[in-house]
């Protein structure tokens, strides 16, 4: 499914695509609390690329431990997202530095969203990559963990994430919408952007919360 154009997208937030989601019964699209912006004023849009990590303790002579992600990182299109799951911030697995998020910004990559760990955020932040982290470390990951399978179904933060998802992320955190319920969110999420603004507005001129609530059902 082509990546909706990012100036229609715009008005939309991840509390308001949650909150849709929950009236759909999507009740688990938003990835936990811990994975967060390097610079929260990113916003970032694109469809999932996934990646899946596990623990490893060594490496073997003459091996390349970084070959799935290189292959993943060359094909990237415009627009996508690595989405790397990692099973969580722990301290053995850093994924995602300047040099991968350079490699992306080059091939037009929206940006990466990972459980894991990240490093190199000076220079990161520098080249206005947009990457949300589990959290912040130095190690590499060689000797540490290596990426099994790309394209494959995941879970990351808790959500699970299939190839072709669309992600959103803002200083609210990171959204899923699976591909097959994308339509019908993206239709009602512009109906409460509607909502919220009417209910903004009444509020702004002194209305009481409870005349406007029942007025448009948004809180």
């Amino acid at each position: 499914m082509p990546l909706p154009q990012l100036s229609a997208l715009q008005g939309l937030s991840d509390p308001i695509l949650s909150d849709v989601m929950d009236s759909l019964g999507l009740m688990h699209q938003a990835m936990r609390p811990f994975v967060r912006p390097l610079d929260e004023g990113s916003v970032l849009i694109g469809r999932a690329r996934t990646g899946l990590y596990m623990p490893v303790y060594s490496t073997r002579t003459g091996e390349n431990p970084y070959e799935v992600e290189i292959a993943l990182v060359d094909d990237l299109k415009p627009g996508d997202v690595a989405v790397l799951a990692c099973n969580g911030p722990t301290e053995r697995i850093a994924p995602w530095g300047e040099l991968l998020s350079t490699a992306c910004r080059a091939r037009g990559a929206a940006g990466c969203v990972t459980d894991g760990l990240v490093r190199d955020v000076r220079q990161i932040r520098a080249i206005g990559f947009t990457v949300f982290h589990g959290g912040i470390g130095p190690l590499d990951s060689k000797g540490r963990a290596r990426i099994m399978a790309i394209d494959v179904p995941i879970e990351c933060g808790g959500v699970k994430v299939a190839t072709g998802d669309l992600i959103m992320g803002d200083a609210d955190g990171v959204v899923v919408i699976p591909q097959r319920a994308e339509a019908e969110v993206l239709r009602l999420a512009f109906e409460k952007v509607q909502g919220e603004k009417n209910t903004l507005a009444d509020l702004q001129r002194g209305d009481k919360l409870a005349d406007v609530f029942a007025r448009y059902g948004i809180l």
